[in-house]
């Protein structure tokens, strides 16, 4: 069975080579002569892996020291919760919801305090990001918090909200690591890594300092506090080890690369194929509007639900696996984070091209 073009939003495509890599250490990591599936977070063997991929992270992003690297479980939804316990000091946040995603960590954080809705593109079923640039943050607002790209609808702000001085909290899942980013601009960016770094199971919390902190909400519980795992080094309880261990192996690939401004030209120049295709189309359209269009996740539709299944049935028959939209909208999504090769997506156009030709 050869390998598909797999267009998942996630779990999803990851580097071959660090398949492959991982492959020949399964049984024994690196004269071990153990899996590091086996091996315990304690041994020496692991204390390396977790900090070299730490090491590589920090390169990567070009984090200051001033800020924590925490491998956390739960995904980015246990994040929903987690933020407002630690953060939310005066018991008010300001959310920006541009997606499903803003919208349930909104709800969440509902239960521990007030929650402002400063902006929202649901009139438009998320289709674009709301103008971020003059906006009524609340005073004694303890954070600003968005969803960056939105893996759903397609969305990405590619200019961030200006919070008038307050701290902003982001959650980056979909476009973790698909372009440079300067981190000083937040007080905490976070992420589920089963989109673009490695197997579900791990999100990386990259946080300040002194948002570190035993003042947290009443109650809040031991796992769900950042001071555990920073005081512990992501080391607490066992942590998703050979999670990191892949992680780890894909920053290392990154690095390969050339990093993230290589990669970001990558991107961009897979996700304008895809656009560029949808654009002149008779039969397919994008959904989002131009300017606020991810390099990440790309939806379109034919505007017939038939034909929408249609295709996805024999893109599928053609090796072109997981083109079915979420749940919520329908229609069609390719995700081409950045271990879906450009040739992933010439086949997919290609196919699209052959397809909108038999069904006009």
């Amino acid at each position: 069975m050869s390998r598909v073009y797999n267009f998942s939003a996630g779990p999803a495509v990851l580097p071959e080579e660090v398949l492959k890599e991982a492959a020949d250490e399964m049984l024994d990591y690196r004269g071990t002569g153990m899996s590091v599936m086996e091996m315990s977070h304690r041994s020496k063997a692991f204390e390396t892996i977790i900090n070299e991929a730490e090491a590589d992270l920090r390169e990567l992003m070009n984090i200051p020291d001033n800020y924590k690297v925490l491998f956390l479980q739960g995904g980015a939804s246990q994040q929903f919760a987690m933020i407002p316990m630690n953060l939310m000091k005066n018991k008010v946040a300001d959310y920006i919801v541009t997606g499903q995603w803003a919208k349930k960590a909104a709800a969440e954080a509902k239960k521990y305090g007030k929650v402002n809705i400063i902006a929202s593109s649901e009139d438009k079923t998320f289709s674009y990001i709301p103008d971020c640039s003059d906006l009524p943050v609340s005073e004694d607002a303890d954070y600003v918090y968005i969803c960056e790209n939105n893996t759903i609808y397609g969305t990405k702000f590619k200019k961030l909200p200006n919070t008038k001085g307050k701290m902003l909290v982001a959650d980056v899942s979909s476009c973790f690591l698909s372009e440079p980013v300067d981190v000083t601009k937040y007080g905490l960016i976070y992420g589920g890594v089963q989109k673009n770094i490695g197997p579900a199971g791990v999100v990386i919390a990259i946080i300040r300092e002194d948002l570190i902190t035993e003042d947290v909400l009443p109650g809040t519980p031991t796992m769900l506090t950042y001071k555990t795992h920073a005081d512990a080094d992501s080391l607490y309880n066992t942590p998703p080890a050979y999670g990191i261990y892949i992680c780890g192996k894909v920053f290392k690939w990154l690095k390969k690369m050339g990093g993230l401004s290589v990669i970001k030209e990558r991107n961009e120049k897979k996700a304008k194929l895809l656009y560029d295709f949808l654009d002149q189309s008779s039969l397919f359209k994008g959904t989002v509007v131009p300017e606020d269009r991810s390099l990440m996740n790309v939806p379109f539709v034919t505007g017939d639900k038939e034909l929408d299944a249609k295709f996805i049935k024999e893109a599928k028959e053609a090796g072109l696996e997981n083109l079915k939209g979420h749940r919520s909208v329908g229609g069609m999504r390719a995700s081409i984070y950045n271990a879906m090769p450009y040739e992933g997506v010439e086949a997919l156009v290609a196919f699209m091209k052959k397809f909108e030709k038999e069904n006009q």
